[in-house]
């Protein structure tokens, strides 16, 4: 495949990139190989899974310590707790959606949405057209209904207060999310590092949906690095090492993606790479904690 016809493989020879990809691919090789992968993968799963949601949500806004998260069953009574809800009901969905991912990248986006917003239950599919409730009356959250699961429209708010550059406008919005969705069904050379980069940077940049975006490009991002068989049993939670390089790291490696230049794009698939590996660093810390039989 050209150069033009596959346009992330041209990525992987920024500088710095190679090593990044190879660092990761490294260090995920290496908790694959931890022993009590052998014999514990599920509980290893579960654990990454709570605590990617922990970390998405934080760099939301709703950076709540790991024991509140897994103690708290009310998710609906403020603006925080609702964050929080969303990434648990987006981590748990992203594994339900792989399937789909490459052949309607549009129609999953649509479904993490909805779920991000809590319009419907996790675990049902991809639905997204007949899952929306009807009408424009706001919900609990402000949120109106006939706005969730689908791009905005030109001059519809957005609501992501993590992020402050300018919005791109609705038909930008509309046309980039289009070349996205062809470079995914079209597939590519590049490695999963650099599609999933692009996938969570090209999202956050756009912003497409009136709400939770953040929550939603990286649960995108989640999934790229899990159905592109770099990490298939979801043990390596970029959201982690995300949240924990910190929102001012996150922001500059960002801005970094939004100049487009081969620097900044390369400092930010970089820093993807050094948050997978930070994830991988917490799931080896709990296969270590399990070995030992203290988690």
């Amino acid at each position: 495949m050209s150069s033009a016809s596959d346009p992330l493989a041209a990525l992987t020879s920024l500088p710095g990139v190679p090593e990044a990809v190879d660092s990761v691919r490294k260090a995920v090789d290496r908790v694959y190989g931890h022993r009590v992968m052998r014999r514990r993968a599920g509980e290893i799963t579960s654990e990454a899974a709570l605590r990617a949601a922990r970390g998405s949500a934080a760099l939301s806004g709703a950076d709540w310590a790991l024991e509140e998260v897994r103690r708290r069953s009310d998710f609906g009574s403020e603006e925080q707790a609702r964050t929080v809800g969303a990434a648990l009901r987006l981590t748990a969905e992203a594994g339900q959606l792989l399937s789909i991912w490459r052949q309607s990248p549009m129609r999953v986006l649509a479904r993490l949405h909805l779920v991000a917003v809590g319009q419907v239950r996790t675990g049902t599919g991809a639905g997204a057209g007949s899952a929306a409730a009807s009408g424009s009356a706001p919900g609990a959250d402000g949120i109106a209904a006939d706005t969730v699961g689908r791009p905005r429209l030109a001059g519809e708010p957005v609501d992501e207060p993590l992020v402050e550059l300018p919005l791109p406008d609705a038909q930008e919005v509309a046309g980039r999310l289009e070349g996205l969705s062809g470079l995914i069904i079209g597939g590519s050379s590049a490695p999963a590092l650099v599609t999933a980069a692009v996938v969570h940077g090209e999202l956050l940049a756009l912003r497409p949906f009136g709400s939770y975006n953040g929550l939603v490009a990286r649960a995108a991002e989640r999934i790229v690095l899990i159905n592109s068989g770099l990490d298939p049993k979801a043990i390596c939670p970029a959201e982690v090492g995300h949240a924990e390089q910190g929102r001012a790291a996150y922001l500059a490696a960002f801005e970094g993606y939004v100049s487009g230049t081969p620097e900044g794009m390369a400092a930010w698939i970089a820093h993807c790479g050094r948050a997978v590996e930070l994830g991988v660093r917490e799931s080896t810390a709990v296969c270590e904690a399990l070995q030992r039989g203290a988690a």
